[in-house]
C-alpha cells in the first residue's frame, strides 16, 4: 500500500528511494568508518617510512666490514680502494644513470664537497649501473669527488648498508671511524646535508 499520496501507486522505484536515505546514512557510516581506519593506518605507515628513511639502524658488523674491504674500478680505470677513506668522515652516494632523482641531486653532492673538503669531509658516488652508460656521462657531466663503478651489483652492496628495497638514491653517512650515523633512500636536500655537516 502505498502510504504517501505524493507517490503514484504501485511506484516500487520512489517507494524504495523514500527508506533509501536511511540505508545510504549506514552504509555511510561504515564507509566512512572504514575509510577513517585506512587513513589512520596509512598515516602510521608514512610515518614509519619517514622514520626509516632517515633513522639511524643497527649495523651489521660483518657487513660493514666486508665493505671498508673492497676496492673498485673508476671510470678513469683506476682503483678506488673503500680503506682509504677511512680517518674521516664520508658520504657515500648509490646512483644511477637511468635514475633522475638521482642526477638531479649530484651537482648538490658535487657543491657540498666543494665547500665542505677543506673541512675533512669526503663524498663518494658508487655507480649501480653499466660502465659504458658511467663513463659516458662523467664525459658530459664531471663530478669533483670519486666515483666508483659497482655495476648492478651495486644494489646488493647498499642493501647490505641498509637499503632494503635496493631503491635509487640511496645514501650513507660514515662517520670518521667507520661507523655509520645516518642513510637515506631518496633525493637529498640541502637541509639534509646542512644536518649531517654537524655531524661526526
Amino acid at each position: 500500500m502505498n502510504t504517501n499520496p505524493s507517490l503514484p501507486p504501485g511506484d516500487s522505484a520512489a517507494q524504495a528511494s523514500e527508506v533509501a536515505p536511511d540505508a545510504v546514512s549506514g552504509s555511510r557510516r561504515r564507509y566512512l568508518g572504514w575509510y577513517a581506519g585506512v587513513a589512520a593506518g596509512a598515516a602510521l605507515a608514512g610515518g614509519g617510512w619517514a622514520w626509516w628513511r632517515t633513522h639511524p639502524f643497527a649495523e651489521d658488523t660483518e657487513s660493514s666490514r666486508a665493505f671498508w674491504d673492497r676496492s673498485f674500478d673508476t671510470p678513469a680505470e683506476t682503483t678506488l680502494s673503500m680503506a682509504s677513506f677511512k680517518g674521516k668522515p664520508l658520504l657515500l652516494n648509490f646512483w644511477a644513470t637511468w635514475c633522475p632523482p638521482c642526477i638531479a641531486e649530484l651537482p648538490l653532492l658535487n657543491a657540498f664537497y666543494r665547500e665542505n673538503a677543506a673541512n675533512g669531509w669526503q663524498v663518494m658516488g658508487i655507480a649501480v649501473d653499466q660502465p659504458s652508460a658511467v663513463r659516458a656521462f662523467m664525459e658530459k657531466m664531471p663530478l669533483d669527488f670519486p666515483v666508483a663503478m659497482a655495476g648492478l651489483g651495486g644494489t646488493d652492496l647498499s642493501r647490505s648498508l641498509g637499503n632494503l628495497g635496493g631503491g635509487l638514491p640511496f645514501t650513507v653517512l660514515f662517520a670518521a671511524d667507520g661507523r655509520i650515523l645516518h642513510r637515506k633512500i631518496g633525493q637529498l636536500t640541502p637541509e639534509n646535508l646542512r644536518q649531517w655537516s654537524q655531524l661526526r
